[in-house]
């Protein structure tokens, strides 16, 4: 079977000149096209994100990321299962590599996130009489477990990973609830709904994604990006929820220390009633 860059190549006869853009711009780079948002190529190549779509139609993908994935397995080193580790890897050698690569997006996440934007987070959340948290699949645990940390401040909170669910509570926000919409790629379809939703009914919309513009950041107030180039697509996204999840846990924290001593009873409070559930 021809290789996607090959077909792009023989495609590009048929193709409108806004379509040939996008055609042009992955063919000169697509090692850069699999670690990008549709957003990103969209800008770089001078066209807009519906046109990105439609030139993938014309060649038969379904949608980016089928292209992402097309590229990915067709670039060297593309069987690969995760970046920079090999099946010839033995165990201790895969464990380093894959410590190494969860560190490093850490460290670069601390480095590169807007601490501006981590205390406007903070102080939404602490104002918040109702706090959500959108996710689905992956980002879907990250919500729950953001959720299992946030309820213990006494602030009312949920984790929805039913996109449903999440549009029809979505619904009944207002200017006194905040979102947390967790979204590695920005562009799942049922998130970027359900924040559209929430911030049409006047809640705070924060994002925590891969990369700062993605279409999801759109209907964000803030974004919060971890700025991981994962592009091992054969796997979940494990490097970035790593990240994403130390976000999480940053905010949780420092809301935590805004609510001061009745925070702390409350905590204190949670704590006791485990007591009698261990040994």
């Amino acid at each position: 079977m021809n290789d996607i860059l090959s077909i792009i190549q023989t495609s590009m006869s048929s193709l409108r000149n806004s379509e040939k853009k996008v055609a042009e711009y992955v063919l000169s780079r697509p090692e850069l096209v699999i670690q990008s948002s549709i957003t990103d190529i969209a800008e770089k190549a001078g066209i807009s994100e519906p046109t990105v779509i439609r030139f993938c139609r014309q060649i038969k993908l379904k949608g980016f990321m089928d292209l992402k994935l097309c590229l990915a397995r067709d670039m060297p080193h593309g069987q690969q299962i995760l970046e920079n580790v090999d099946f010839e890897d033995s165990v201790p050698e895969i464990a380093n590599k894959v410590f190494t690569s969860s560190k490093d997006a850490i460290n670069k996440t601390l480095r590169r996130l807007s601490m501006d934007d981590m205390e406007r987070a903070v102080e939404a959340l602490s104002q918040a009489e109702r706090i959500e948290f959108y996710g689905v699949g992956g980002s879907g645990v990250l919500a729950l477990d953001a959720h299992h940390k946030f309820f213990r401040l006494g602030i009312p909170c949920i984790a929805y990973t039913d996109a449903h669910m999440q549009s029809m509570s979505a619904a009944l926000l207002n200017a006194n609830h905040v979102v947390i919409a967790i979204s590695h790629s920005g562009a799942s379809k049922d998130i970027i709904e359900s924040a559209r939703i929430a911030q049409e009914n006047g809640a705070t919309v924060i994002g925590i994604q891969g990369e700062k513009k993605t279409p999801l950041s759109k209907y964000c107030t803030l974004v919060l990006s971890s700025n991981s180039k994962e592009v091992a697509l054969k796997l979940a996204p494990m490097s970035s929820r790593l990240a994403q999840l130390a976000i999480l846990d940053a905010l949780f924290v420092a809301v935590a220390l805004s609510g001061g001593e009745t925070v702390s009873r409350k905590l204190e409070k949670v704590k006791d009633s485990l007591a009698d559930k261990r040994y």
